[in-house]
């Protein structure tokens, strides 16, 4: 298993006064875009790399002003209040569900930074006198730009459409989801996939059952051997797709199938799409006459994932430490979730798997 030490950033957090634009707004409407300041916000959002805004500013003019430059709709959950700025990044990190460690954030003021910095000390702080060689640091050049990350910013869009709708959806959480038309596709790693997978283990660390990470090189291997089984999901509804959202690992031995790695999108947690990929799990380790066994790690985050298992059936047969193996009886299968449709690609390739 390979372990990327590097720090990749997620989300870059823009300040507007003298660092998105030139001037300050509320002294001169008619302020101007900084040079290549466009340029940089297209290149971060091609790379799938997420953006948002901390400014103390009013709200509206501030808003009203990036529609004039056309750049209203690449920042995410955009704070314009004139809370710090510390606590407004700390929101957007709530707001999108990730790290707070891999944040970076952009301002003119010394002051701004060095606040950030002491409350935030994870978040990487840039002066905006330093954006012209910005695009060439190390830690906003992703491995990889998939398909995924290409497309990330208008996913979370859709997500915030959902939850929009969600929050004044009369009905019950089951009647929503069964709203949505969801389909949950479930296939192997193909060569198209493996740089979504590499990614999907470096970037998921809260519904990841072990905290494994494996490189392009291991998951082209272990895709190809006969002793695993490697599944990339993916998820999609009536407002766009969600993208490839999970990956599984399974080991297969003589008498027993271990799990090695589930993870799924934390975009995804209220879905059910982890059980699902349990039970479909399940039903190959019984037609393949194996029992099925999970190794699992504790963490402050993944608990979700623990109860994701549990609600499976399975069951803990070994501890040590913040370290389980789980253990499925088989007996009990649960049905698929009446609100959502599963489409398994490829199923004599997995067939095949069973069989081998």
């Amino acid at each position: 298993m390979g372990v990327n030490k590097r720090k990749n950033i997620k989300c870059v957090v823009w300040d507007l006064d003298n660092t998105l634009w030139d001037g300050v707004l509320l002294e001169d409407e008619n302020v101007s875009l900084r040079s290549g300041v466009k340029e940089i916000i297209h290149t971060l959002d091609e790379r799938g790399i997420l953006q948002s805004i901390s400014s103390k500013n009013e709200h509206n003019r501030a808003i009203q002003k990036l529609k004039e430059f056309g750049l209203e709709e690449y920042f995410i959950y955009p704070q314009i209040n004139w809370n710090s700025k510390s606590s407004s990044i700390t929101e957007i990190a709530k707001s999108l569900n990730i790290g707070i460690n891999t944040f970076a954030f952009i301002d003119d003021q010394p002051f701004e930074r060095e606040e950030v910095e002491f409350v935030l000390p994870s978040v990487l702080c840039i002066d905006s006198t330093d954006l012209t060689d910005i695009l060439l640091r190390e830690e906003l050049i992703p491995k990889f730009v998939t398909e995924d990350s290409n497309k990330r910013r208008r996913m979370y869009l859709s997500d915030i459409k959902r939850k929009t709708i969600e929050e004044t959806f009369k009905g019950t959480q089951d009647e929503f989801l069964a709203s949505l038309d969801m389909k949950f596709t479930i296939s192997e790693v193909g060569d198209g996939d493996l740089q979504r997978a590499e990614e999907l283990t470096v970037r998921t660390n809260q519904l990841n059952t072990t905290g494994y990470t494996y490189s392009y090189e291991e998951l082209n291997h272990l895709r190809s051997s006969d002793n695993h089984i490697l599944l990339i999901s993916g998820l999609e509804d009536k407002y766009g797709t969600y993208g490839k959202i999970g990956l599984t690992l399974v080991e297969k031995k003589e008498r027993v199938w271990t799990i090695k790695l589930l993870l799924m999108s934390c975009r995804v947690m209220s879905r059910g799409v982890g059980t699902v990929m349990l039970n479909h799990l399940i039903n190959l380790a019984k037609e393949a006459g194996v029992q099925l066994q999970a190794e699992f790690k504790k963490t402050d985050k993944n608990r979700m994932m623990y109860i994701t298992y549990k609600f499976a059936g399975f069951n803990e047969i070994q501890q040590e430490e913040d370290f389980i193996i789980f253990e499925n009886s088989l007996d009990l299968v649960q049905k698929l979730p009446d609100y959502l449709t599963l489409e398994v690609k490829g199923e004599q390739e997995l067939e095949q798997l069973v069989n081998e």
